[in-house]
């Protein structure tokens, strides 16, 4: 059957994750793909599809949750499946949809699917929220021992163990893995919570170490915990030392959580997991933090709501779900996804700060502009607002205001480190754009101080030095060092074919801007200059076509009469009659 074909291409492809089977049917990057819209879908679910059959249902259900729209998914998927009730295939897209749309169908497909492990956990998951951590223990012991849910199952069943009031069993389950090398530091911070709950301090105290030191990178949970446990365990000057410094080492791996280091350090001695639901939610967001960084971000949805649903607090599931939201080209559901998070979390600037982009991106300027001006209210010594208007502002082309605002940025600023260099960078360029070059130079040259070899640096510099047609040798070479970091990039391509055109090497010129144009085709700027080399290399009506093209690309206001006069130019050494769009 039709299904049977295309089942395991889901856009879910859950299922195959959490079990690692059937992973030679999935994503073969979208070829043959049924061309079904939104709008057939909506016919299928009103009785419109032509014939009606489980397959076009199916099919239709698939575009809808392609397009995000998974309540209509799910509603197909339910009507197909009442139409072919057999159909193994369709009752786990059917679970799978309504599971992620929280629809109360989800529980009862799931008890119908013992072998399905993310049904599996939405049932273990009820039954720790009703107590009944007995079978919520063995259902997660009876997860598959394979794929992602070998690493996960340990956790899970010891946690469920310490909710039925059983520390010493969950601590004794997690002691092989603790001592293994595999996920070593993971095991050890659920076992040192495990502990720390339990009021074991002194085995609480020997995990924390294992976990500090095991864990790998340090990551916002990780960080939260064990401060959290340096100030509550030595209260007073040196307890919160340590968690500040704990915390201030955090904001240094990952310089966005600098916005909210002052919030994260007056939360410090707060518990990040306060129950073993809380815990199970844990284990959940890490697992997703995992399956992110490896580009399973369709899993890590599932792990992430299925952690919300235990624990709607969890701030960093919602934001991690919110950034999966948006790289799937979905920022209003990436917005309200947020929208829950108020303005007393430790991690709120940040959360303000992720909501101005997402609005911004939706075309709501000036709402993400009364969120940046709450967020300087609150933070009047922090850059980041500040900057983030400039960037807004930038985006909008006001340039005289985006410069204002990055002003007052690097006010905030005093003694800039490398992190530093995109403030300088963007300020440079809205002051290019203003054509107040001496400044726009001055802030390039100190952004490429703080990070020398940044390749956007690199490139606007020497592009910019190119088109002006002075310092040529060195920003070719700067361009060159921004080319071998991206190879393959249109617009660093096009600033080298930029440079030798003006350096008179017109045939190298020609090779690197065909190149340029061929990687990015609808660019006005890039059409525009292979126009210009080939005008130089007497090439004229190739010259006239890209120009005519450019013109058609939404170019700059301010080049608009440059093109056109270039094109009155060869249209009468060619004899090419006049077109309405030259005059």
């Amino acid at each position: 059957m039709l299904y049977g074909l295309v089942a395991r291409r889901s856009i879910l492809l859950t299922l195959s994750l959490l079990t690692a089977c059937g992973a030679a049917g999935v994503g073969d990057g979208g070829k043959g793909q049924v061309a079904v819209t939104n709008r057939a879908a909506k016919a299928a679910l009103s009785g419109h599809a032509a014939g009606e059959v489980p397959s076009g249902l199916f099919l239709a259900a698939r575009m809808a949750g392609q397009s995000g729209d998974l309540q209509t998914a799910a509603d197909l998927f339910l009507r197909a499946l009442a139409q072919d009730p057999t159909s193994r295939e369709l009752r786990e897209q059917a679970f799978l949809s309504c599971l992620l749309t929280n629809r109360p169908e989800a529980e009862t497909l799931a008890r119908g699917q013992p072998d399905n492990a993310a049904a599996q956990l939405l049932l273990a998951g009820l039954e720790a929220q009703r107590g009944q951590w007995d079978r919520a223990e063995a259902r997660f012991a009876a997860l598959p021992q394979q794929g992602v849910t070998q690493a996960l199952q340990p956790l899970l069943v010891a946690w469920a163990q310490y909710g039925g009031g059983h520390p010493d069993v969950a601590l004794a389950t997690l002691k092989p893995y603790v001592a293994g090398q595999r996920f070593r530091g993971v095991y050890a911070l659920h076992a040192a919570m495990i502990a720390d709950l339990s009021e074991r301090a002194p085995d609480a105290a020997r995990l924390y170490h294992v976990a500090q030191t095991e864990y790998g990178p340090l990551n916002l949970a990780l960080a939260r915990a064990l401060a959290s446990w340096q100030a509550r365990q030595n209260p007073g000057p040196a307890g919160d030392a340590a968690a500040a410094h704990t915390l201030a080492a955090l904001a240094s791996v990952s310089p966005d959580l600098q916005l909210a280091l002052p919030s994260l350090q007056r939360h410090a001695a707060d518990r990040q997991v306060r129950s073993a639901t809380d815990g199970i939610a844990e284990v959940y967001l890490a697992l997703a933090a995992a399956l992110r960084a490896q580009d399973a971000s369709e899993y890590a949805a599932l792990l992430l709501h299925l952690a919300l649903d235990l624990r709607p607090d969890l701030t960093g599931a919602r934001l991690l779900s919110s950034e999966i939201m948006a790289a799937s080209k979905h920022p209003d559901e990436a917005l309200a996804v947020l929208a829950p998070i108020g303005p007393d979390d430790p991690i709120a600037p940040l959360i303000d700060e992720r909501r101005a982009q997402l609005l911004d991106q939706l075309g709501r300027v000036p709402e993400a502009m009364q969120v940046l001006a709450r967020m300087e209210q609150a933070l009047p010594s922090r850059p980041e607002p500040w900057r983030l208007q400039g960037t807004l502002l930038r985006g909008a082309r006001r340039y005289d205001e985006a410069v204002a605002a990055y002003d007052q940025a690097v006010q905030r600023t005093p003694d800039p480190q490398s992190d530093d260099w995109p403030l300088f960078y963007e300020r440079g360029v809205a002051l290019e754009r203003l054509h107040r070059w001496p400044a726009a130079e001055a802030d390039l040259l100190h952004a490429l101080q703080l990070q020398p070899d940044q390749a956007n640096v690199l490139n606007y510099l020497g592009y910019s030095w190119a088109d002006q047609g002075i310092q040529l040798t060195r920003a070719h070479e700067m361009i060159l060092r921004a080319v071998a970091q991206h190879p393959n990039d249109g617009a660093m391509l096009d600033s080298l074919g930029w440079v030798l055109f003006r350096q008179g090497d017109t045939a190298g010129a020609i090779k690197e801007l065909e190149h340029a144009a061929e990687l990015d085709s609808e660019d006005a700027e890039m059409n525009g200059h292979l126009g210009d080399a080939y005008r130089a290399a007497g090439r004229n009506l190739e010259a006239y076509w890209q120009w005519q093209r450019a013109l058609t690309l939404q170019p700059e206001a301010d080049t608009v009469p440059v093109l056109r006069a270039k094109l009155r130019t060869v249209q009468a050494e060619l004899g090419v009659p006049v077109t309405t769009a030259t005059q």
